[in-house]
């Protein structure tokens, strides 16, 4: 037994494109946006440093790849232990990357490699090796206080770095960013978070 059944007459209106079209443009404009967002992203909020040398022994190592917050220090004041991106006052023709030790308002001084701060010791665990050379600031023995808008820096690397011992403090405004991330290489990604603490000395 078979059953004809009736069928409805084909269609011969055409879909409308408009559709398509909306979400075609809508896409466009969705990844125009993301590339631009990107961009400024990149342009005004971070960069990309290359470590040379080895100031920052222990904890950077030379040929690093790092990412650097540029906006970080437009939110809050540089804080001790940041490592930081900064033209030294001694040379503005290249970049130096080293550690905020002192702060403004800090009481520093350093006797045979061990760093005071306000009469404590302060304790670094990312020293690589015991710090023999000049390690000892200011040359009288006197602690000095931080002045506004200065800091103290030094590399990790304590006895191969050109640091604050040498061209002394150095402005907020010379600070060019904050080191956040290490991107290379690749078996060494990671936050740059290690940092030194307070403990009571004389």
């Amino acid at each position: 037994m078979s059953v004809n059944m009736a069928q409805p007459p084909p269609s011969t209106s055409t879909p409308s494109p408009a559709p398509r079209q909306k979400s075609f443009f809508r896409d466009t404009l969705e990844i125009v946006f993301l590339a631009l967002a990107l961009y400024l992203i990149i342009q005004y909020a971070v960069q990309t440093v290359h470590v040379l040398g080895s100031s920052m022994y222990g904890t950077l190592h030379d040929n690093d790849l790092l990412v650097a917050s540029k906006i970080s220090y437009k939110l809050h004041a540089p804080q001790r232990g940041d490592i930081i991106v900064f033209k030294p006052p001694n040379d503005d023709a290249r970049d130096f990357i080293k550690r905020v030790i002192a702060v403004p308002g800090d009481s520093l001084r350093i006797d045979k490699g061990v760093v005071y701060i306000n009469g404590q010791v302060l304790n670094e665990p990312y020293l690589p090796e015991k710090w023999t050379y000049n390690n000892t600031w200011p040359a009288d023995g006197h602690p000095q206080v931080v002045p506004p808008n200065h800091y103290f820096v030094m590399g990790d690397n304590r006895n191969h770095s050109s640091d604050s011992r040498n061209f002394g403090f150095i402005e907020l405004n010379s600070i060019l960013g904050k080191a956040e991330l290490r991107i290379w290489p690749l078996d060494a990604v990671g936050l740059l978070n290690t940092r030194p603490t307070l403990a009571a000395g004389s």
